[in-house]
């Protein structure tokens, strides 16, 4: 899980000295493999589009796109939704389901989405902050007292609003954690707690942005101690069931397998290793920074939600929305939030994540587009990863 856990926005961890190819990610988010496949080679793209309504993106760019992927990156398959300014939306796959029956892919089908969680965890807390039951000035020792301590790591000078925006210097307990280790294995949310605090801190609180999970099991631990109830419920109640998000779940402690139709995903470890079947996994290790799974669509209709300001008031989007530089590439960082900038000009706002098995980059403009791209495993070098990101800027752009 080393290089899955953190996995959570793989799209700006990766441009901080090639993390990306350790082999874990909780969003990070969960990983490890069993059943292994042998050097198995995606068959060529067997595309394929159906239109519930035009969009705006030309169809023939976004296949073309995950056509490419499948055939010139290895994907096994690829999935995207795209929805235009009226809400009009078309969905897209290419390659195949499941590389040992040679299934079709599942138009929109349900697959782990990794970091992206972590924005729906951003959201549960900031209507808390909203509610006045959880302030971003406040440190974690408001709600946690004595819980974060370690060598240069201390709770009393760690605000929730630098959990949120990865600037505590909290160190990752994701990149200590091996796929294989942790597949079937159970990881309570102060386990992974623990393990971060055996490490020193990687800088003072406000010194620097810095990815790590640890920051969102955090911020999952005060919700949990704010409300008194399982955040699973809360992310349920709060957003899930409140804007219709219908398949989109918190996979319950010990489940293991995706409940929808669904492209099967598969792992490398190493990177020039064969492909193997990650489907099946404790998404445990994840947690508040990694666990959910959905489908593009409902990743589409969350983002879109959320910029719209159905899920959060004015005030606490605007917190969300305000970013820090997170790399080199123009991405910056708000509050779970990120913002990306397009070819055509803007940015389009969303998170990304990486779970073995799983990558997942989209999100949506100012003025109403949304597209979202899954992949069935996580690029082994940089330039396919570029070309995921390349993927959802053409279908916005297009």
């Amino acid at each position: 899980m080393r290089a899955r856990i953190r996995q959570g926005l793989r799209s700006s961890t990766r441009q901080q000295g090639g993390r990306r190819r350790r082999a874990v990610s909780a969003a990070a988010a969960v990983a490890i493999g069993v059943m292994t496949l042998g050097a198995l080679a995606p068959p060529a793209a067997s595309a394929s589009a159906s239109a519930s309504a035009a969009a705006t993106a030309r169809p023939d760019t976004v296949q073309r796109s995950l056509n490419a992927l499948v055939r010139d990156d290895g994907m096994p398959a690829a999935l995207a939704s795209v929805q235009d300014r009226n809400g009009r939306t078309r969905t897209y796959t290419a390659g195949v389901g499941d590389l040992a029956t040679g299934s079709k892919v599942p138009r929109d089908g349900q697959v782990r989405i990794g970091s992206n969680t972590k924005a729906f965890t951003a959201v549960v807390v900031l209507q808390l902050v909203g509610e006045g039951r959880i302030g971003l000035s406040a440190t974690v020792d408001t709600y946690l007292p004595g819980l974060v301590r370690g060598e240069g790591i201390d709770g009393r000078r760690i605000t929730v609003r630098q959990l949120l925006q990865h600037t505590s210097g909290l160190p990752d307990y994701g990149i200590h954690l091996d796929d294989d280790e942790i597949r079937n294995r159970y990881f309570e949310p102060r386990e992974l707690l623990d393990i971060a605090l055996r490490y020193k801190a990687d800088a003072a609180p406000g010194a620097k942005w810095g990815y790590s999970n640890t920051n969102y099991v955090l911020a999952g631990l005060i919700v949990q101690k704010v409300t008194g109830r399982p955040l699973a419920e809360e992310m349920d109640r709060r957003i899930i069931k409140r804007i219709g998000l219908s398949h989109t779940y918190f996979p319950a402690p010990g489940e293991t397998a995706v409940r929808e139709p669904h492209p099967q995903g598969y792992h490398r470890n190493p990177a020039n290793g064969p492909l193997r079947d990650f489907t099946e996994l404790d998404p445990s290790a994840g947690w508040a920074a990694g666990q959910l799974i959905s489908t593009n669509s409902d990743l589409n209709s969350f983002f879109t939600a959320l910029l719209a300001g159905r899920l959060l008031p004015a005030a606490q989007l605007a917190e969300m929305r305000t970013t820090v530089p997170a790399g080199t590439s123009g991405l910056r960082y708000g509050l779970g939030l990120t913002s990306r900038p397009l070819s055509c000009g803007g940015v389009y706002w969303g998170h990304g994540g990486d779970i073995a098995g799983y990558e997942t980059r989209g999100g949506v403009t100012d003025d109403g587009r949304a597209a979202n791209v899954a992949v069935t495993t996580i690029p082994t070098d940089e330039a396919a990863a570029q070309r995921v990101k390349d993927a959802v800027d053409r279908a916005l752009c297009g």
